[in-house]
């Protein structure tokens, strides 16, 4: 059974005294979630990358499309907190954020976030392209619109979640070739795979937190979190061949292959492990096992192109 759910906080006051100025930027930079940014940095940066043709890589456009979609992440992450104000101050994790205890209006917050991701999508169009701005605008909107609410609906949410996961490689690859081809497809599936026991694996860590705050994430609708444990190991096999995709389309190379084998096999091994025991401890093992996977198998992915083709 769900755990009960703790009464709604009310809205957030304002603090007794007025919050000095750095206290206020270092707040509106939290908004932003910046190592999540960080982690869509990294993956547009591997999109544009790949994408980028022998010969044709321009560090003047790869610099507006890392700014503008670090802009854009960092704006749609805070229209997020500024959706889930309430639901954050009833959750231990997230209850001392800017906006639960009302270091931030809410009224300021939505202002930040607009300019912000605005200021992104259009920093895209003026120093990328309209395909890159478009892609970023489509994560933007499928985040806030699409996943954010059906997180308190269906858990199901995490599938939904996975589309503007997946999408910032595909930011980078458009601005870098201004197309969409199979290989850009690749990456979007290998995030959109990697996404689900990542994202299962921290939602069973802080289920009850989840439930608290009336979140509809599986491993809170699963008590004992045994279909949470299948969940993760299907998709984790899946990713085993997901992740041949580059090789499969030409974007990579038999050693990439290989290597996206030896990864796949211990995200494999840890998923294995959680569903013998659907144990939270094996959970965590799970999630660390992501965190490894995914940079490693981006970073292998371009050196392999960096050893065939050197610039």
């Amino acid at each position: 059974m769900m755990p009960a759910l703790e009464p709604a906080a009310g809205p957030a006051r304002a603090p007794a005294t007025l919050p000095s100025a750095p206290r206020r930027l270092v707040d509106f930079v939290a908004l932003t979630k910046p190592r999540v940014v960080a982690m869509v940095v990294l993956t547009t940066f591997f999109g544009y990358y790949l994408g980028a043709a022998r010969g044709a890589f321009e560090w003047l456009r790869l610099t507006w499309t890392l700014a503008g979609t670090s802009l854009a992440a960092g704006g749609t992450l805070a229209l997020n907190q500024y959706l889930e104000r309430d639901r954050d101050a009833r959750m231990h994790r997230t209850r001392k954020r800017p906006l639960p205890e009302g270091r931030l209006a809410p009224a300021d917050a939505l202002a930040f976030g607009i300019v912000l991701t605005a200021a992104g999508i259009l920093l895209l169009v003026a120093g990328s392209n309209l395909l890159a701005a478009a892609v970023t605008a489509a994560t933007s909107v499928s985040y806030l619109f699409a996943y954010t609410p059906a997180k308190v609906r269906t858990p199901l949410s995490t599938l939904i979640g996975a589309v503007p996961g997946a999408l910032p490689p595909l930011t980078g690859w458009a601005a870098a070739s201004g197309d969409l081809g199979a290989a850009a497809w690749a990456l979007f599936a290998i995030m959109f795979v990697w996404q689900i026991p990542h994202a299962l694996a921290i939602a069973q860590l802080y289920r009850d937190d989840y439930a608290r705050a009336g979140f509809r994430l599986l491993p809170v609708v699963d008590p004992d979190c045994i279909s949470t444990a299948r969940y993760i190991l299907t998709y984790s096999l899946t990713l085993l061949g997901v992740g041949m995709l580059p090789t499969l389309v030409g974007l990579a190379g038999p050693i990439y292959c290989a290597a996206s084998i030896i990864l796949g096999c211990g995200m494999f091994a840890a998923a294995v492990r959680l569903a013998r025991s659907a144990a939270t401890a094996d959970a965590r093992r799970v999630m660390l096992a992501s965190l490894v996977y995914l940079p490693s198998l981006f970073l292998v992915m371009a050196a392999d192109k960096l050893a065939a083709a050197p610039w």
